[in-house]
C-alpha cells in the first residue's frame, strides 16, 4: 500500500513539475511576442488589413522602409503576393554602432475571397502603408435578378 501511495506521489509531483515548466514556457513566449520583429521567424512578412467594400476589396500592408521600386505586385484570378525587400546602408566613412533594423526580404501570397479585374487594381504607397484597391471582376459581383 505504501508504495502505492508514493507512485501516486511521484505522478503528482511530475505533473507539477512539468505545469512549472509550461508556466515558463508561455511566460516566455509572452516576452517574444512583446519584442518587434523585423519580418523574421516570429513574422512571416509584413502586417495586412483586407476589406470587402462592395464592388473593391481594399488591402492595406504595413511596410515602413521599403522604396516603390523595391517592391513587386502580382495579382491573377483571386491569386495576391506581394513581395520586396529592404535595404539598410550604412553611410560611407562610418561604421554601425547599433543596427535594429536590418535588410530583409519578403514575399506574402493571399486568396483573396473574390476574382480581382487586374486591369483596373491601383497601388498606392504612402507613410510605410501600401494600400491597394483591387476592383472585383464583372463575374465576381453579385447581379440582381429580376423576377418575372
Amino acid at each position: 500500500m505504501w508504495t502505492r501511495v508514493r507512485d501516486i506521489e511521484r505522478v503528482f509531483n511530475t505533473i507539477d513539475m512539468l505545469q512549472n515548466r509550461m508556466n515558463r514556457l508561455y511566460s516566455d513566449y509572452g516576452r517574444m511576442r512583446a519584442i518587434p520583429s523585423t519580418w523574421g521567424v516570429a513574422q512571416s512578412g509584413p502586417s495586412t488589413n483586407l476589406y470587402d467594400c462592395g464592388d473593391h476589396l481594399e488591402m492595406t500592408v504595413e511596410i515602413p522602409g521599403v522604396a516603390r521600386e523595391d517592391l513587386n505586385i502580382k495579382v491573377q484570378g483571386n491569386y495576391l503576393e506581394i513581395g520586396g525587400s529592404r535595404n539598410c546602408n550604412v553611410p560611407e566613412g562610418y561604421s554601425a554602432q547599433r543596427m535594429e533594423r536590418g535588410a530583409t526580404v519578403f514575399t506574402r501570397s493571399f486568396t483573396l475571397p473574390a476574382d480581382v479585374n487586374t486591369a483596373k487594381v491601383e497601388a498606392l504607397l504612402a507613410n510605410g502603408i501600401l494600400r491597394l484597391i483591387l476592383p472585383k471582376a464583372e463575374t465576381a459581383k453579385p447581379k440582381k435578378i429580376a423576377i418575372q
